[in-house]
């Protein structure tokens, strides 16, 4: 495989990925940090870092659009729901070494 052709493979899981994210609100971020220790926002940081690295300007509000499809205030006034105790627990948990 060429680096012309991982490039090119690595953009389209990523893609598949963020479309996959996109098509599950039902997954909440809090559930996705629990299970995997990231979700929709680390996804938008860890873009936020790699363009600032390409020294490609890009904000935060334009980068969460790229991840959640919408602007990220309408996507937590649709989809986003109040965090139950035990999510709550099981993060504090984790977040713990």
């Amino acid at each position: 495989m060429t680096e012309q052709e991982r490039l090119e493979v690595e953009a389209a899981v990523f893609r598949r990925l963020v479309q996959h994210l996109r098509s599950r609100p039902d997954v909440q971020n809090i559930d996705l940090m629990n299970l995997s220790g990231f979700c929709r926002n680390c996804l938008a940081k860890w873009y936020k870092a790699a363009a600032d690295d390409l020294e490609i300007e890009m904000g935060m509000d334009q980068i969460r659009e790229e991840i959640y499809g919408m602007p990220y205030a309408e996507w937590k006034a649709r989809h986003q729901k109040e965090a139950t105790p035990e999510q709550l627990a099981a993060f504090e948990k984790n977040q713990t070494p």
